[in-house]
Parts: C-alpha cells; structure tokens; sequence
C-alpha cells in the first residue's frame, strides 16, 4: 500500500547490531539475533535485498571493536551497508538511493536499539511514504531505567503495541513476529 510509485519491492533493514550496541545482557539478545539470521536466510533465498545499517559517532568509531555487527550475522558483499550519524536511518544517509535503486516501497525492520534508532526509523520509513513492518522479535535495546526509561522489557512492548497500529493516508505500519514474514 505505499505511496512511492512503482516501488513493489521489499527489503529488509538490519539497524544497528553492533558489539557496543547489542551487547551481553541486552533483552532477548540470542533471539532477537537468531531470528534477524531467520530472516535474512528467509530474504536471501526470496531475492529480497537486505539492507545493513551501520551507526558511528564518537562511542561507535569506524574501525573499533564496538562499531563492528556482532560475529552471529554476516553480510554478504553484496548487501548494501549504509552508514548513519542519526538515529533515523535516513537522515544524511544514502538509504533512500538504496531502495529506490531497487524498487522498494515496504521495509521490514529489525535491529536495535527499540527506544532510538528502530522507533526513528520507522516513523522517518512512514513519513517518507514506506510500509514499515517491525518485526516484533527481531528488536532489543539496552536497560536505561538509570536514566529514567522503563525496564527494556517494557519499551519494546509497548514499542510493539503502539507499531502495530500505526498507519497514514496510503501507508501502513504494523507488526509480524519472525515466523509469519514470507517473501
């Protein structure tokens, strides 16, 4: 249902699984891994491109150990890796080049952190006229409470609860746990 013309395609977002952000002791960080591996294996063998982002700023230099995916997913040479400074992965970056290169109008996304980078991500992916599924087990975040933020368990219940009804003119969001995506 997106508004982009001629964009049929799907793709899907790996946002952020980097060492100094999905670290040990994130919530449901094997299965949030585990599943995005699902679905990359699921977009692979269906011919969906799967688009990797990459943040960097001054706690997640290029080059470090931090900055790097965690060693459980591996991206092929072939997938495009867009780096970001922002937490909408399209601000500043070369994202929308990227999909539009492929035809792409409906993003199923993944990733962390559920509170900053994937929340502004899908509000930036409806905004600009892209379905936006979340992928309601494939997202983690770090435990923030220090600083006032409810338990990480909460926020990305409620994130799941208030995305699975989000929708404007001509676009939807919504949400789908690993087992029932299909390409």
């Amino acid at each position: 249902m997106t508004t982009l013309p001629q964009r049929p395609n799907t793709a899907v977002l790996v946002i952020d699984v980097q060492n100094g952000v999905v670290v040990p002791g994130s919530p449901y960080r094997e299965t949030v891994i585990a599943n995005i591996d699902t679905l990359i294996g699921k977009a692979r063998a269906g011919n969906v491109p799967v688009v990797w982002i990459q943040h960097q700023d001054e706690e997640l230099l290029p080059g470090t150990e931090d900055w790097e995916y965690v060693p459980e997913l591996r991206r092929l040479d072939t997938e495009p890796l867009v780096a970001k400074s922002y937490r909408d992965s399209f601000e500043a970056t070369e994202l929308e080049s990227v999909l539009a290169e492929r035809g792409v109008g409906r993003l199923v996304v993944t990733g962390a952190q559920t509170d900053f980078c994937v929340r502004s991500t899908l509000h930036g992916a409806l905004a600009r006229g892209y379905d936006a599924t979340l992928v309601a087990d494939a997202h983690t975040t770090q435990d923030l409470t220090a600083h006032g933020a409810p338990a990480p368990e909460q926020v990305i219940a409620h994130t799941n609860l208030y995305w699975s009804g989000q929708h404007a003119p001509g676009r939807r969001g919504g949400t789908m746990n690993t087992a029932d995506i299909t390409f």
